[in-house]
């Protein structure tokens, strides 16, 4: 058995979670979420909204889908409760970013500008023109999209150009004129 598949999920008070059939939908502030779970998992709400997950099976397929379906419903509930949020930082001279309607503007040292559509449910903001912040519900959406923006140029290990995650420690190497 799961042990994180043990875990009841606490549904905030903001928060509707309903279960029709296979399918676990989830409103709130930020927004609506919902997920179709394996057929061997049980997902039933107590009523101390609380949401817990159970299998009928033991085999290892049925124990991995336990702890991924808890997980996924976990990050729903946190996504439409509070929202999930990815700062990125463009570091370089000449490097920055800018929105034009929905789409992302990236200048990273290309001979051309890189556009990134923006996906539906997702707010991405410029405070200025060196980070680029990606917020939204869906915690796979944000994460995605923001890996992809920092694909366009990843930092580079001499100088440390690019683009990164707030907080991401980029390890310089020496130059081949060091000894």
């Amino acid at each position: 058995m799961s042990r994180i598949g043990k875990k009841p999920v606490a549904v905030p008070a903001g928060v509707k979670l309903t279960v029709q059939g296979k399918t676990v939908a989830a409103e709130g502030p930020k927004g609506k979420l919902s997920y179709d779970f394996p057929e061997q998992i049980d997902v039933s709400v107590g009523e101390d909204s609380q949401v817990v997950v159970s299998t009928e099976r033991e085999d290892r397929q049925s124990r991995a889908f336990h702890g991924l379906t808890r997980a996924l419903i976990q990050n729903m509930v946190i996504g439409v409760d509070q929202g999930y949020e990815k700062r990125l930082q463009i570091v370089g001279v000449g490097y920055l970013a800018a929105i034009q309607g929905n789409i992302l503007q990236l200048r990273v040292g290309f001979a051309n500008e890189v556009h990134k559509k923006i996906p539906a449910g997702l707010d991405v903001t410029c405070p200025d023109q060196t980070h680029v912040v990606v917020r939204g519900c869906d915690k796979q959406l944000v994460g995605q999209f923001a890996a992809e923006v920092r694909a366009v140029r990843k930092p580079e290990p001499y100088k440390g150009k690019g683009v990164r995650y707030e907080g991401e420690q980029v390890k310089i190497k020496p130059g081949k004129s060091a000894n």
